[in-house]
């Protein structure tokens, strides 16, 4: 492990089947005023948005409901969140759905209490601001119904906006951005349409590879990758042909938040092009996160692949369980990338950005809307972005 770090994670996590009646008492420790947040109303189809404004009467909470939130949560919709959020003095906002959810929740937590004169999207999502000591950074709690995003239980929150067609990640610094709990029963998940727990899926193994492909030292963040992939792969193969698995899903839902709760980046540089390639895809399409980050994918990491060719090779016998016999190291490393398409499509990945809507000529557009990163093994051109892009059609 190298460098220094502090690790501290907030968040309380309450998962199993029974989780949800532990939601009542926790909400005790808030003030009265809840802002309830959610999507499209699917909640309210498959019962899980009965079962939590029960636990909120119980606990005698005045709750204002603020519905609607997008898979994509853009800027206008949270200049209108926090507005709900200032005029009825909010004293906690409950997010019940998946990443989209709760990034949006967070924004809105960091942003209803700014000075009028002040535009949380520029002070947070382009100057990557930091909220004030003396702000009062609203409370997030979450019940989770997608996996995926991990967000749950980190301090990061996306928002897009299509005027400036950009899509951009702020992972806040602040501790209080975290939820402060998160109920986590898999059972909810059971519902969700094959193609969203995929891209789910796929996000979470994007996660971890964000993190794993960087550094070259002996790095305990790396083995405590390997085993969070292989349990993945191990999961998502029976989960796609059985969703209702309860086995299966519980993995995947526990793979989701360990896979971004800042754990395995402990001791590492990270790397996340393949996010900010895929971002710009989903802020010119609009397409579900994660089939934006399977869709660039394997043209990033073939590109990148020989500047770290050793964790490729170790990712290939590793995760992959790929022979090294009679292998070169760059024999070995394409294997496990090989390996790994051949996953990707066994589940249904989305394998190409034309699938969402993206063609020829929108690359350049995408390659201005593409942030550059730094904690890889390379860093891209612009005329590598590009290629990727292509590559990606």
């Amino acid at each position: 492990m190298l460098g220094n770090f502090t690790y501290h994670n907030p968040t309380k996590l309450i998962f199993g089947q029974d989780a949800i009646d532990a939601l009542a008492a926790e909400l005790e420790a808030y003030g009265p005023n809840v802002q309830l947040v959610y999507g499209g109303g699917s909640i309210k189809r498959n019962g899980i948005y009965d079962q939590v404004v029960a636990a909120l009467a119980a606990a005698g909470k005045n709750v204002v409901e603020d519905a609607g939130v997008m898979p994509n949560p853009t800027v206008e919709k949270l200049y209108e969140g926090a507005r709900i959020a200032r005029e009825n003095h909010v004293d906690l906002i409950l997010a019940v759905g998946g990443g989209s959810c709760i990034d949006y929740a967070k924004a809105v937590a960091v942003s209803a209490n700014l000075p009028e004169d002040v535009d949380p999207w520029q002070k947070y999502w382009v100057d990557f601001d930091e909220p004030a000591v003396d702000l009062d950074v609203i409370p997030v709690g979450s019940v989770l119904t997608m996996v995926g995003t991990g967000s749950e239980m980190n301090c990061g929150s996306v928002i897009t906006n299509h005027g400036a067609k950009m899509k951009v990640g702020h992972v806040f610094a602040d501790a209080r951005v975290f939820p402060r709990f998160a109920v986590l029963n898999p059972e909810f998940t059971y519902t969700l349409p094959r193609y969203q727990m995929v891209a789910g899926i796929f996000d979470i193994m994007n996660h971890i590879t964000e993190q794993y492909f960087s550094g070259t030292d002996d790095s305990t963040s790396d083995y405590l990758a390997e085993g969070l992939m292989r349990s993945l792969v191990r999961s998502s193969r029976v989960a796609v042909k059985n969703p209702g698995d309860y086995e299966a899903r519980s993995n995947i839902m526990w793979c989701a938040t360990w896979a971004l709760n800042t754990l395995i980046a402990q001791g590492k540089s990270t790397d996340w092009e393949v996010h900010m390639l895929g971002q710009a895809v989903g802020a010119h399409t609009d397409a579900t996160h994660g089939m934006t980050l399977s869709a660039v994918a394997l043209p990033y990491y073939r590109l990148v692949m020989p500047y770290g060719l050793e964790k490729f090779a170790r990712f290939a016998t590793s995760v992959w369980g790929v022979s090294p016999e009679g292998r070169t190291t760059e024999e070995l490393a394409v294997a496990g990338l090989d390996a790994m398409e051949a996953w990707m499509r066994e589940i249904g990945c989305v394998m190409s950005i034309s699938e969402l809507g993206a063609d020829e000529s929108m690359l350049e557009g995408l390659a201005d809307s593409t942030l550059i990163m730094q904690g890889g093994y390379h860093v891209l051109t612009r005329d590598e972005v590009i290629s990727i892009f292509r590559a990606s059609l």
